[in-house]
């Protein structure tokens, strides 16, 4: 019988700080929405149409920790953002790209988004949308003029290494970006560009 030997992931840690270049929007799916479909798909009656809120919805957008009420973003966008941008770079495919690195959480919210700290002040922000139909819709989000995180990205040392990782996040930043409007969907919002690494 021939042994099988398979060496142990060689998982190294890197942090990148990241800074905004560009105002972040964010846009959490919305709890209440979420109840109208599962209401809608069950068949349930529908009651008189409420008014709508600006600011509860404002709320609703922001990704909020569990643990102390902070603001944060998903861990996975920009992961997610890294990958795309891999689809830019010689000899490196978004599917190996997907399984070399990751981004760890700094937490979770209330109904369970892994998210990074978010450092910024978010403010209301309206805007005008096309919905289903032709017709127009008021969205009220939170937007981070100015905002900072810090990335903890674990890796695979022996499949990438921590300057592929960083080059793969500053491309991300520029072409790419996090949260709605970003470069990705035709936007200039949400990019960003990396400081020095630890």
């Amino acid at each position: 019988m021939t042994t099988i030997q398979v060496a142990p992931p060689n998982i190294e840690v890197i942090t990148l700080p990241i800074k905004g270049r560009t105002p972040l929007i964010v846009h959490r799916f919305d709890e209440k929405a979420r109840q109208e479909m599962l209401e809608k798909q069950m068949k349930k009656a529908k009651g008189p149409k409420k008014a709508k809120d600006p600011e509860a919805c404002y709320q609703r957008s922001r990704y909020l920790f569990d643990s102390d009420g902070g603001d944060g973003f998903p861990a996975v966008a920009f992961k997610s953002a890294a990958v795309r941008a891999a689809k830019m770079v010689d000899g490196l495919t978004m599917t190996d790209a997907r399984q070399m690195f990751f981004v760890v959480a700094d937490g979770r919210t209330k109904t369970g988004e892994e998210c990074v700290r978010i450092k910024g002040e978010p403010k209301m922000r309206e805007d005008v949308v096309r919905i289903s139909g032709g017709t127009s819709d008021l969205r009220y989000r939170a937007e981070y003029m100015e905002w900072s995180c810090e990335l903890t990205i674990e890796y695979d040392a022996d499949t990438i290494s921590a300057e592929v990782i960083v080059n793969l996040f500053s491309r991300a930043g520029f072409s790419v970006g996090v949260g709605e409007w970003r470069p990705e969907k035709n936007g200039n919002f949400g990019t960003f560009t990396i400081g020095d690494t630890k």
